[in-house]
């Protein structure tokens, strides 16, 4: 049947209800919480995970919750207007990186070896790009974290951790409600700290020695307590296992077209033959290029792509079934032994 033209009155009581539903979207909005560095005591500032205009950073188009690659963070006039440096209504309030002054402030650059501090982000969330002047790991408790810098992505579920050497520009999207902790390790604070972004795992001690630092008062004395704590938990950060939950980034043009398109589609069947066919090269040559640029072939490239966005997709619940065929695997059976042969435990048991 015809759809009959709306009258002047139904316009205005749809506008109306639309008002109405905005404002009380706004009025209930939750908020990002950066915890100070007093034992026990309330957080003083208090930031919205969202927009100023009361919407939720949307990461680029891609595949549904993932970038097509990441923007480089070197150049401004290339990042997406969401996350373009800008200065959003009542930044005051805010202790997020959209801050003029941001929580982080506080930790990333004093003279204490180790700080730590908590915040919580919305899903959907995406820092703007920034860095830190000390070494940063980076931890949620809960949700999943997309790490990118110039050089790639990282995923970084609850049960792993990312390390990030001072001085790297980064930004970080949210995956679910993430409740973030993270240390900040002055460069000096130990020998032979990592000195390249990687995943860690996150031994049981190490999680609650973060969760412990939290509640360190700085300035600490080294021969205190506390001190002793900060030290442990260091001890700790240098003996964990690094973890493959990193996606290169490819300089070469061509390469990052290949990549982009297939970070965009993971169950794109291209093969490297066809890809040298639309991209005008010889497939060896890309190949070579691969190797050369990403430590990897173009087949080991396209199966980390394809576990990562998997490890997206099962953490905001999807069911395994559905991540195997999304992602173009035969059969869960089979996507299932690849993501074994990566990560050592099933896709349903790699969150628990």
């Amino acid at each position: 049947m015809p759809r009959r033209p709306a009258t002047a009155a139904a316009t205005a009581a749809a506008a109306a209800t639309a008002a109405t539903t905005a404002a009380t979207t706004a009025t209930t909005a939750t908020a990002i919480t950066a915890t100070t560095g007093q034992r026990r005591r309330p957080a003083t500032a208090r930031a919205r995970a969202d927009d100023a205009d009361g919407a939720p950073a949307t990461p680029p188009s891609g595949m549904p919750g993932m970038p097509l690659a990441p923007p480089d963070p070197l150049d401004p006039s290339h990042c997406p207007p969401h996350l373009a440096p800008h200065l959003p209504a009542h930044a005051e309030d805010r202790a997020d990186t959209y801050s003029a002054a941001p929580a982080y402030l506080r930790y990333d650059r004093g003279p204490m070896p180790v700080t730590a501090m908590a915040a919580d982000y919305l899903p959907g969330h995406v820092t703007k790009p920034h860095q830190h002047p000390h070494a940063q790991l980076v931890h949620a408790v809960h949700g999943v974290m997309v790490v990118a810098t110039a050089e790639g992505q990282w995923i970084v579920p609850p049960t792993r951790g990312m390390w990030m050497p001072g001085g790297t520009v980064h930004w970080i999207r949210m995956v679910g409600h993430v409740r973030m902790r993270t240390a900040y390790i002055r460069p000096d604070a130990a020998a032979d700290l990592p000195t390249r972004c990687t995943v860690l795992g996150i031994s049981p001690l190490l999680r609650e020695l973060i969760l412990a630092a939290i509640d360190i008062p700085i300035p600490y004395k080294a021969d205190s307590r506390d001190g002793r704590l900060m030290r442990l938990l260091l001890d700790e950060v240098m003996l964990v296992p690094t973890l493959p939950l990193h996606l290169p980034r490819p300089a070469d043009a061509g390469l990052r077209q290949i990549c982009e398109a297939i970070v965009g589609a993971p169950d794109t069947a291209l093969t490297l033959a066809q890809w040298g066919e639309r991209l005008g090269m010889d497939p060896k040559t890309i190949q070579r290029r691969f190797a050369r640029e990403t430590g990897m072939t173009f087949g080991q490239w396209r199966q980390q792509a394809r576990l990562l966005a998997a490890l997206e997709g099962l953490a905001a619940g999807a069911k395994v079934v559905d991540v195997a065929l999304d992602l173009g695997y035969d059969s869960p059976s089979a996507f299932s032994t690849m993501f074994r042969k990566q990560f050592g435990v099933p896709p349903s048991g790699f969150f628990r």
